[in-house]
C-alpha cells in the first residue's frame, strides 16, 4: 500500500466546521462516538457495509478518534502518479477524523505524531494495490458561544484494479488495514 502524509494549512486549503450541514440540509454531522445508533442516518454507511464497519470501529471507545464526515465513490479517472497501479478503476473514500480528547484537538504535534505513526504501521502491511493519504487540516469547532480553532485529519483511501468490483475489494482490504492501524495507535497512546 502506498502511504503519504501532508499538511494543508494554507489560506485556500479545505477546512471543516463541526458541527456541519450541507446547504440543502440533506447531509449533516452526526456524533457517532456518543450516539452510535445515528450511523443508520449516514447514507454511505448504509450503502457500503465496509465503511459502516470502519465507522463503527473508529468511533468505538477503543479508539481515541471520532469521525465527522465521509464519502465513497468509484471512477476510471486516474492521476499520473497512480499509473504505477496499472488499473482501469479506482474505488475510493475519505473520512474526516477528529481527536475525541478536546485538549488534543488544538495540538498540531499530536496530529503530526498520529499521522506519522499510522503511516509507519501501514508501510509494514502486505503490498496491495491501494493508497492512503492523511492530510492535517484546520478545523473550527462551533458552539453557541464560541468558535475554537483546531485541527483534523482527512484520510483518503483508494483501491485499484481492472474492474470496479475488484477495486472495491482492494479498498475494503485497505480500509481494514487502516482500521487496525488506528486501533493499534490508539492502544499505544493510552496511559
Amino acid at each position: 500500500m502506498q502511504v503519504d502524509c501532508a499538511v494543508e494549512l494554507g489560506r485556500d486549503d479545505p477546512t471543516l466546521d463541526v458541527p456541519w450541514e450541507d446547504p440543502e440540509g440533506s447531509h449533516r454531522y452526526f456524533d457517532l462516538k456518543r450516539y452510535p445508533e445515528l450511523l443508520r442516518e449516514v447514507p454511505e454507511a448504509v450503502q457500503y457495509p465496509e465503511l459502516r464497519e470502519f465507522l463503527t470501529a473508529v468511533n468505538s471507545p477503543a479508539c481515541f478518534v471520532e469521525t465527522a464526515k465521509s464519502d465513497v465513490w468509484s471512477t476510471t479517472e486516474m492521476n499520473t502518479e497512480e499509473d504505477i497501479f496499472e488499473a482501469a478503476y479506482k474505488f475510493g473514500s475519505y473520512v474526516d477524523l477528529l481527536f475525541d480528547d478536546g485538549s488534543l484537538r488544538s495540538s498540531f504535534e499530536a496530529h503530526e505524531r498520529f499521522t506519522r505513526d499510522l503511516a509507519q504501521l501501514l508501510k509494514k502491511a502486505p503490498e496491495i494495490p491501494a493508497s492512503a493519504e492523511f492530510l492535517i487540516r484546520r478545523c473550527y469547532y462551533r458552539s453557541e458561544t464560541a468558535v475554537s480553532d483546531a485541527f483534523f485529519i482527512t484520510f483518503y483511501l483508494f483501491g485499484y484494479a481492472d474492474g470496479e468490483d475488484h477495486a472495491r475489494k482492494q479498498w475494503a482490504i485497505a480500509l481494514k488495514l487502516v482500521e487496525n492501524a488506528i486501533r493499534q495507535t490508539s492502544n499505544k497512546a493510552k496511559p
